[in-house]
């Protein structure tokens, strides 16, 4: 099979990297502004997670409500056909643990 045609390359070309799953995993649960993600992902500069964002905003994985208020605030979550993503998510993070379990173990 060609890379072109394989499915679990057409879901890594939007969902992989290094801070994109972990950007869906804290919004699996609900809507979160920018400042909770930076605060839940420390290690991604501000410009890679503003980066990143934007990536997953324009394949239709994620959605930005920006409220126009004293001090303007955007909000991030999971589109209808982000949340399709859900259950992979929750499997990565079950396997995860126990991979750590296994790692320990060892």
């Amino acid at each position: 099979m060609f890379l072109s045609q394989c499915p679990v390359s057409a879901t890594l070309r939007v969902i992989g990297g290094k801070w994109k799953p972990l950007i869906l995993n804290e919004l699996k649960d609900g809507k979160l502004r920018f400042g909770q993600l930076r605060r839940r992902i420390p290690e991604a500069s501000h410009k890679v997670l503003t980066e990143q964002l934007r990536q997953l905003e324009q394949t239709g994985i994620l959605q930005r409500t920006i409220y126009h208020e004293t001090v303007l605030r955007s909000e991030y979550q999971l589109t209808p056909y982000g949340e399709s993503l859900r259950p992979i998510l929750f499997a990565l993070c079950e396997w995860g643990i126990r991979h750590r379990r296994l790692r320990r173990a060892a």
